[in-house]
């Protein structure tokens, strides 16, 4: 195996040429209508289940379930695309299970797109439960009596219960294996395995693991392989990254290393900076991006597809997104008279059957409160890319940008970044027209 050090210095060039070409067979990308202000675009996206509008949220159902929501909920929400995670399912049930079950579509009964993630999340969020090298990265199993409960928490990992005798008790994720799982989940579309870490040595390492994934990817016809752009907040790292994935010539490219708790001013940049050196004709997928305010300026960025589970996680707090201050927060005792809805011209199911008041009776106390406010976080999820995309159409955007922005902060505080990042392609927040 060749050294970081080679690699870096130039002396090995990856040989691109004798990579396989079969790209695209399962995904076609047309953008629509383009911004004539900012970066942000309309696209369509066809894959073996779906055609999705983009942009487009993703909701996360990291084991194969949203929390608290049914396929058929999702459906009926307009959701044509979400997210499971391969390295939970290839923990538990387990890639042969799912296959056996005729694959993950069949498994949990959702006849849409889904997509998978390599597992490579989990290299920092269960830092401590693994260990990293050349050949690729071993796992304790967070499911094990074995593993310290500490790193099984909501807090770590959306979907990890602390359970105990479950699950194998180590699991070696090298690029191959990643692959086989993906490959047995039945995944639209998936992603190459990457490391974070110690950035300019994980990137170069990436690289070499997406040749190895290429080389395992098999299921072609059906299956799209993406490859992840890292090089965490070097700009000289992510363009070199940009430029080397780019030369794989794959059906689409994502934005990893971000959503870490990097500060805002530095995220935005990155982003930009890597829509800025991706082709035009295939899908920019910025990962672990949910927050409203972060939707809408990636947008801007020219960002096509996004996941997060804030959404459902934060409505397992009692919190319910909406247009006006961004939240609100039903277990607040002021919520107790209020018989309205959560928003008033939302019509997901919640908001055209319970009210506000209800929901604050039952926040703390029964489990479908939960499952009550994810329904509409959701909605107010896929609506609001809606409205992005509708804006687009009409090439007014900028417009919609800022009309959003005075309603999440009516008082006029925007974030620094936020208005940084809006300049940066146009939009002047300080200007009403």
């Amino acid at each position: 195996m060749f050294s970081d050090e080679l690699l870096m210095r130039g002396m090995f060039k990856a040989n691109v040429e004798g990579l396989p070409k079969f790209f695209g067979e399962a995904l076609s990308f047309q953008v629509e209508a383009q911004c004539s202000v900012t970066k942000a675009r309309v696209s369509r996206l066809t894959l073996p289940h779906s055609v999705v509008e983009t942009p487009v949220f993703m909701p996360v159902g990291t084991c194969a379930t949203l929390k608290g929501v049914l396929p058929e909920q999702l459906k009926c929400l307009g959701c044509e695309i979400m997210l499971s995670n391969t390295y939970h399912l290839g923990i538990r049930p387990g890639a042969d299970l799912v296959q056996s079950a005729g694959g993950l579509h069949k498994f949990m009964n959702w006849d849409r797109s889904v997509l998978t993630d390599s597992g490579g999340f989990q290299m920092v969020s269960l830092c401590k439960l693994s260990s990293v090298d050349e050949n690729g990265v071993t796992f304790q199993s967070p499911y094990s009596a074995n593993s310290d409960a500490e790193f099984c928490s909501e807090s770590k990992e959306e979907s990890l219960e602390s359970e105990s005798g479950s699950g194998k008790d180590t699991m070696l994720m090298t690029p191959e294996k990643s692959i086989e799982i993906q490959t047995k989940l039945g995944a639209d579309s998936y992603y190459a395995t990457r490391r974070r870490p110690r950035v300019e040595e994980a990137m170069w390492r990436s690289i070499r693991w997406l040749d190895r994934c290429i080389s395992a990817h098999v299921n072609t016809s059906n299956q799209n392989l993406f490859a992840i752009i890292q090089g965490g907040l070097d700009s000289t790292l992510r363009v070199k990254c940009c430029s080397e994935m780019v030369k794989r010539d794959l059906p689409g490219y994502a934005i990893g290393g971000l959503s870490g708790g990097e500060e805002k001013s530095d995220f935005w940049k990155v982003v930009s900076l890597c829509t800025g050196n991706l082709p035009r004709n295939k899908p920019r997928y910025c990962m672990g991006v949910g927050y409203a305010v972060d939707l809408v300026v990636c947008s801007a960025l020219g960002v096509d597809m996004y996941d997060c589970v804030f959404p459902t996680r934060t409505a397992r707090f009692g919190t319910a997104l909406v247009k006006n201050g961004g939240s609100l927060k039903l277990t607040q005792e002021v919520y107790k008279w209020d018989f309205s809805p959560i928003e008033d011209d939302c019509d997901c199911f919640t908001c055209k059957n319970y009210t506000r008041s209800y929901l604050n009776e039952i926040c703390c106390h029964e489990p479908v409160a939960s499952s009550l406010i994810s329904i509409h976080n959701i909605a107010y999820q896929l609506n609001l890319m809606k409205s992005v995309r509708e804006s687009i159409r009409k090439d007014e955007f900028p417009c919609f940008v800022k009309t959003f922005m005075k309603m999440q902060f009516p008082e006029g505080m925007y974030p620094n970044w936020a208005v940084e990042a809006l300049s940066s392609v146009g939009i002047d927040l300080s200007r009403d027209t």
